[in-house]
């Protein structure tokens, strides 16, 4: 590996969330550009899952369907999100409309946001298992679906969609990026191994795949935050929020995995906050978006320190 691959994967990250950031504020600072606004968010947003399905196809090129196995911290990982969310769910019944309620709302939505499809790539790259992450990626998606449209009505009556209108909603926002890449991997595993193999080779590429989600990412976050129109204080307080919620998951992740602890620490800790700021803008207060542009960039910083402690070891 040369110098400047090296400086490139040590820098990426960090790269693309400038970049993304520096996108954002160009435009909305710019009123020559303002005009094409509304292509901005859906390309942004679309281009965004087009990369989540690029990711997972790869992801499952790489994995047979018998690999796809329950793990013991798998039922852990779950417990942490299902039961934060629930508990964080019952504090908001609890509060008066206000500013603590609005931070527990956002860590309410940072705990149950399903994992992100790069937390594989980056898994990969650390050395941990894979198959792993991929099985609680589909795993928390599917919990995810179902237990969002069962609390969020009770959390925030405003909304009038009924239970399964919100399953179906949701459902199609999440299961078409899980089902369909993996349905074409498979197909092409078991049907045309010469080009399987050729892709196998290729997923190596997939950690670039995800710098340019990330850019997509960070345009989102800059966006959700800027038409916010948050007070300084408030912004402090879901900076707080969105810290504390991503090292309690990144460690919890580590200590519930012990042998796996890599994959686990991924599996929990990294979110789909694409996902996190959608949930948050069209079923919570448009506020709430804010935490996942938040928690994008924290989790994203320690993927960096991570990975370039994996290829640094000496430093």
């Amino acid at each position: 590996m040369n110098k400047w691959t090296t400086l490139i994967r040590d820098w990426m990250l960090p790269g693309a969330i400038v970049l993304g950031t520096s996108l954002y504020l160009i435009y909305h600072f710019t009123p020559a550009l303002h005009p094409y606004g509304r292509w901005l968010h859906p390309m942004a947003s679309e281009g965004q899952r087009l990369v989540i399905a690029i990711l997972l196809f790869f992801q499952f090129v790489k994995i047979s369907p018998h690999d796809l196995k329950l793990c013991r911290w798998h039922i852990g990982a779950l417990l942490v999100q299902v039961l934060s969310f629930l508990v964080l769910a019952g504090l908001v019944l609890l509060l008066q409309p206000g500013p603590a309620r609005m931070l527990a709302e956002c860590a309410m939505l940072c705990f149950i946001c399903p994992t992100a499809a790069a937390a594989g790539v980056i898994t990969d790259r650390l050395g941990g298992d894979l198959a792993a992450t991929v099985s609680y990626v589909v795993l928390i998606n599917v919990a995810a679906t179902f237990l969002i449209p069962l609390v969020i009505p009770v959390v925030n009556p405003s909304a009038q969609m009924g239970f399964w209108a919100y399953v179906g909603h949701i459902a199609l926002k999440v299961f078409p990026l899980l089902i369909l890449p993996g349905l074409l991997a498979w197909v092409i595993r078991y049907t045309t191994h010469k080009l399987q193999r050729k892709l196998m080779r290729w997923a190596s590429n997939s950690f670039y795949v995800w710098g340019v989600g990330l850019t997509l990412a960070m345009v989102l976050a800059t966006r959700a935050l800027l038409l916010s129109k948050l007070a300084p204080w408030a912004i402090a307080g879901i900076v707080v929020v969105s810290v504390a919620c991503c090292f309690i998951q990144f460690f919890a992740g580590r200590k519930l995995g012990r042998v796996q602890a890599v994959t686990a620490g991924q599996a929990l800790g990294q979110k789909n906050t694409g996902f996190l700021i959608w949930l948050g803008y069209n079923y919570m207060t448009p506020v709430t978006s804010v935490a996942g542009g938040l928690y994008a960039i924290w989790q994203n910083l320690f993927n960096s320190w991570e990975l370039y402690r994996k290829e640094h070891p000496a430093d």
